[in-house]
C-alpha cells in the first residue's frame, strides 16, 4: 500500500499502541505522525512503518492544519464509527 499524507493508521507499537494517528509526511523508512492530543501538530511523532498499519481512510487536507481537527477526525475511528 503506498502510504500518503492525510492517511489514517493505527499504531502497533509503543505506548500510542491501539491508537488512531494522522500521517503529516512520509520518508521511508519513516511517517511522522500527530494525534491532536498527546501528539500534537506542533511536535510530531516520526514512528517506522512496520509500526503503523494503515486503513483506507484519508483526511482531508483541512483536517490536518489544527489539533482540533485532527482530533474531531480521529474520534470517528476511536469510537469505531468508521472502519
Amino acid at each position: 500500500m503506498e502510504w500518503k499524507r492525510g492517511q489514517v493508521v493505527r499504531s502497533l507499537a509503543g505506548r500510542d499502541k491501539g491508537g488512531f494517528l494522522a500521517v503529516l509526511d512520509v520518508a521511508p523508512p519513516f511517517a511522522v505522525v500527530a494525534d491532536g492530543k498527546r501528539r500534537p501538530v506542533e511536535r510530531p511523532k516520526r514512528k517506522k512503518l512496520f509500526h503503523l498499519a494503515p486503513t483506507k481512510a484519508v483526511l482531508p487536507e483541512e483536517a490536518l492544519k489544527t489539533n482540533r481537527a485532527i482530533r474531531g477526525a480521529l474520534g470517528e475511528f476511536a469510537r469505531g464509527a468508521v472502519k
